[in-house]
């Protein structure tokens, strides 16, 4: 029993851990393509509070029950499907990190255009064009962890 809710708390959190973040980019990106800096600060403000209260969570429980369940089941973390998965987890956390720090920059940026009255600037495009750049490496390190703990793989 231990195993299988340690196992439903993990899938529940990776859930969380992806379903936020593609979510949260797919409205950011949408909202930033309008260029309506209205539009932007909305989503950008509600973008920051997902990612403080779903993502930031799911990345701490993620590798505790990961921990917990290669010690309940007896996996070796010399498998070469879990050695890949820590790595492309630490590669996507890694990306994370600093898009939250450039998620609060691109909210700040258009709440200074709507207060202003003025379109959205070239900092803003700057820090729009890395927070994409940091975005893909992490949801492709995502998609490939999702098939090496589903398939788990003998040589990987």
């Amino acid at each position: 029993m231990e195993y299988m809710i340690t196992k439903w708390l993990h899938v529940l959190a990776s859930t969380l851990l992806f379903g936020t973040g593609i979510g949260s980019a797919f409205y950011l990106l949408m909202a930033s393509i309008t260029r309506d800096p209205r539009a932007v600060a909305i989503v950008a403000r509600i973008v920051v509070i997902a990612d403080w209260l779903f993502t930031a969570t799911t990345v701490i429980a993620q590798p505790l029950t990961g921990y917990w369940l290669v010690k309940l089941a007896g996996f070796p973390w010399s498998a070469s499907w879990l050695k890949w998965s820590i790595v492309l987890y630490v590669i996507a956390v890694a990306c994370w990190l600093p898009v939250v720090w450039i998620q609060m920059k691109l909210r700040d940026l258009a709440q200074a255009a709507v207060r202003d009255g003025t379109s959205l600037s070239a900092d803003y495009w700057h820090y729009f064009r890395m927070w994409v750049a940091l975005g893909i490496p992490a949801f492709f390190a995502f998609v490939a962890i999702f098939y090496l703990m589903v398939a788990k793989p003998a040589a990987f």
